[in-house]
């Protein structure tokens, strides 16, 4: 790196072009390509491999599996051959099946992503195009506007009322403006006015900047290894993790005391320790983490079906637990096409100066494009041609209005539009309707009855006013002061079709919406009365600000509509309900909601959004309506619900069985299963599980919002573990006792019951319904009936002596098929008690 692009923010432009060989026109393609392949993509964390040779050695780096492969390669070459062989053979195609559904589901999620991938318009060969914001490279030419988000570090080439937002990295609470220019080389980051930097993104105005640097290469980046760039876990991935956790220890004490007793026994040392690395595997919940990933692959594909973008896997369970949904009013529960009623006077009569000043002021705002200035220049006609704009001031979020200065022939004004309060708070006089201008004092209250009125009929309402300016040719917030009050604007954006049924079916699926809005609370009030909120309980950004934290906990639990919210509060409201106890979604499209998409349990946003709005949600809606949202919840319920069906048959027909095996190891005078039977075991169970993800869910699983419960899930497991193991035991006792049984034929008989009634038990646990009143679905059926078929089969055919299998006698076969039907009849019986003892929500 040379000195100029070292300090680059104190470099002229032209020795900082040529440093970085580019110009006005942008890069050409072949220069992109060799930056591209010496900087590669602009990320400030490399992207997770998904290659297939990745995908292919991660399923075998468990170290359980590690030690099982050492061994039986140890045990090739000092004795069985075969039964090595046999072991390895299994090993891996466990770990094919295992890569072969992860591949396919890392694919789809990857094409899902790119989806609503963050663009950025850059300049190559002197035209504007648009990119992936990770495709940029040092020497791009970056054309920004309002809600870009700056893709690397920058130095403005020009700017027009540029303001960015830079809390990300400085921590500034307020938007910075940014100019064009040269600082000195002392200058700390917080000043450089010259500068903007990856991470932070433009409230107002717009800009064109040369990119200096990108990925770890950025500031952002060199402080990024101190940042938590990966999102915190959230309750589903903290509950994983933690189930996980518990198998694990169970399975080390199991397994530790299980090879010390068949030493003790005298048993051969290699045979008992490939026994017990192959009961750690089947103990092992080592398919967990690719049954979890086809899971949710599979329901982001579904809702992707349903125009749902899922950005972030693991939200899709809060997606589905989601019990409150914080929403803005406009272009949500509104159509978002605002129309202008009228532009009327302190009197509340149509007035053509209103009108000519709110167009002017619209015409020439060069700041975020917004649907308020779009329909007043659709709304109106006045020719411009004996206007000129001489400057402005952008809107913000702090100010709530806009001002631009203006000159005609004759004269020069400065005309602002903003918010009623906002817009009376500079203004000393107004306009009568019949055109003198009077003291505001003296008709404040003619102006607060006609804004309840205009309010209360739903109608929004800005203010316009105007102060001459004669001989200025600049503005700055200081003439905000002393103007003249000319009128209201009043806008109408009606709620969209079918709002109401949307909202009662989210009040059925347990979804309580909240409102939060800028707007006055008496728009506020009706466009909810309108949308379905009966007698809506409202509380207005000033209350907000005098309620405490703890106060505010209790406040937001009961409030169906925020009105006059400032864009900080915003967060503020999420954060308390998530206190309150609630699983909180946010949906919002804008600049200034950021923060409370971060701050939400799940942010959900739109396709149209601005990028910092797109990139901070979890979820990108295609089609911005209520009905798609509610397509989404229920798919995220159906893939929570299939996840946790997974979970719970590792907790109980295949953890009883191995569990059983290791307590029979104790007493029987002959290992239980063979470590080769073990592993088959453990395959053949497997399979049925892999077709979780497309199973039929129940309707009522579906009805109201579910919760990641460890306890649960361990009552589970304890209930339904010992009702497997009960049958494991009754199944050795009758094979020992009853049928007399060989070393082999009981194998051979546990081998068939324990692997078909565990891929059968799944039907039974799958649905709190009787097995036979809730449908499978077809992949789980096909699978369960193939496994079944095989296992009855297997004894039977050439490759059962090699898997040290025999014959079983008709006697043992109908045996088998009256403990397994025995079994499956209590488990319906358990099942029924259990769910009505541990009600869970």
């Amino acid at each position: 790196m040379n000195n100029s692009q070292s300090n680059y923010w104190s470099t002229p432009i032209v020795n900082l072009f040529r440093s970085l060989q580019t110009n006005h026109d942008g890069l050409t393609e072949e220069q992109v390509k060799q930056r591209f392949s010496i900087y590669g993509f602009n990320r400030l964390k490399a992207k997770k491999r998904t290659d297939a040779l990745t995908l292919v050695v991660s399923q075998f780096k468990s170290p359980i599996i590690l030690i099982l492969i050492f061994a039986a390669v140890l045990s090739f070459f000092l004795r069985d051959q075969i039964d090595a062989v046999i072991i390895l053979s299994i090993v891996m195609i466990s770990g094919l099946l295992g890569f072969w559904q992860e591949h396919g589901a890392s694919r789809a999620i990857e094409k899902l992503l790119n989806i609503v991938q963050i663009k950025t318009t850059v300049m190559r060969d002197g035209k504007e195009h648009e990119i992936a914001a990770e495709q940029t490279v040092p020497g791009d030419i970056v054309v920004l506007s309002a809600g870009s988000i700056v893709p690397g570090d920058c130095v403005i080439l020009e700017s027009k009322d540029l303001f960015i937002d830079e809390a990300s990295l400085t921590g500034e609470t307020f938007p910075v403006e940014k100019i064009a220019g040269i600082v000195p080389e002392n200058t700390p980051l917080a000043n450089r006015s010259n500068c903007l930097f990856m991470g932070t993104h433009v409230v107002s105005g717009s800009a064109k900047a040369v990119i200096v640097h990108t990925g770890l290469h950025t500031e952002f980046g060199k402080i990024s290894h101190e940042l938590k760039l990966k999102p915190p876990e959230n309750e589903f991935e903290r509950g994983i993790k933690h189930f996980g956790y518990f198998l694990i220890e169970i399975t080390l004490v199991l397994v530790v005391l299980i090879f010390a007793f068949n030493i003790f026994l005298h048993r051969p040392i290699m045979d008992s320790f490939l026994f017990t690395l192959a009961l750690a595997v089947g103990l092992t919940p080592q398919l967990l983490p690719a049954i979890i990933s086809i899971n949710l692959s599979h329901g982001a594909r579904q809702m992707a079906e349903q125009k749902v973008i899922v950005k972030r896997l693991t939200s899709i369970e809060n997606f589905g637990s989601m019990n409150v949904l914080c929403s803005d009013k406009t272009g949500t529960l509104t159509q978002g096409k605002v129309q202008i009623k009228s532009a009327i006077n302190i009197d509340g009569q149509r007035n053509e100066h209103v009108s000519l000043l709110a167009f002017l002021n619209a015409s020439f705002e060069s700041g975020f494009v917004n649907p308020i200035d779009e329909a007043i220049r659709q709304s109106y006609t006045f020719d411009l041609k004996v206007y000129q704009k001489l400057d402005e001031i952008p809107y913000d979020f702090i100010r709530k209005r806009l001002s631009i200065l203006v000159r005609n022939e004759n004269s020069v004004m400065m005309i602002t539009k903003g918010a009623l309060q906002h817009v009376l708070s500079i203004c000393s006089k107004a306009e009568t309707g019949d055109g003198s201008v009077v003291d505001i004092k003296n008709v404040q209250g003619k102006i607060t009855q006609q804004y309840e009125t205009l309010s209360a009929s739903g109608f929004r309402t800005l203010g316009i006013c105007y102060k001459p300016l004669n001989g200025e040719t600049n503005i700055s917030k200081d003439h905000e002061q002393d103007l003249i009050f000319a009128g209201f604007l009043t806008l109408f954006d009606p709620p969209k079709e079918g709002i109401v049924d949307a909202i009662q079916h989210m009040k059925t699926l347990g979804i309580q919406l909240k409102m939060i809005t800028g707007d006055n609370k008496l728009v506020a009030k009706n466009v909810g009365e309108q949308v379905g909120l009966t007698s809506p309980r409202i509380v207005t950004g000033e209350e907000l600000r005098q309620t405490s934290d703890h106060a505010l906990i209790r406040l937001v639990r009961r409030t169906d509509i925020f009105a006059e919210v400032e864009p900080n509060q915003k967060e503020r409201i999420i954060l308390a309900l998530k206190k309150a106890g609630m699983v909180v979604g946010y949906m919002g499209d804008g600049i200034n909601d950021a923060p409370a998409l971060h701050a939400a349990d799940v942010g959900i946003s739109v396709d149209g959004a601005v990028d910092v709005a797109k990139e901070a949600a979890d979820i990108v809606l295609m089609d911005m309506n209520f009905n798609t949202l509610i397509s989404g919840v229920q798919e995220g319920r159906k893939t929570f619900a299939n996840t946790l069906k997974y979970v719970f048959m590792a907790t109980s027909a295949n953890f009883g069985n191995m569990f059983s095996m290791a307590g029979a190891s104790l007493f029987l005078p002959f290992l239980p299963l063979l470590p080769k039977q073990i592993l088959l075991t453990n395959l053949m169970t497997d399979f049925p599980e892999m077709t979780i993800a497309s199973d039929n869910v129940d309707p009522e699983l579906v009805e109201k919002p579910r919760r990641w419960n460890i306890k649960f899930i361990r009552r589970f497991m304890a209930t339904f573990g010992l009702v497997s193991s009960l049958f494991d035991f009754l199944t050795f006792a009758i094979l020992l006792i009853i049928l007399q049984a060989t070393p082999e034929q009981f194998r051979t008989g546990w081998f068939v019951e324990s692997v078909i009634s565990a891929s059968i038990i799944v039907l039974v646990i799958r649905s709190r319904k009787p097995f036979f009143r809730s449908k499978p679905g077809i992949l789980l059926q096909i699978a369960t009936l193939l496994i079944t078929a095989i296992v009855i089969v297997l004894p039977f055919t050439p490759m059962a002596p090699i898997l040290g299998f025999v014959r079983l006698p008709l006697s043992f076969l109908v045996v088998i098929v009256c403990i397994i039907i025995c079994y499956i009849m209590i488990a319906e019986i358990v099942k029924t008690y259990f769910y009505r003892k541990n009600h869970v929500s």
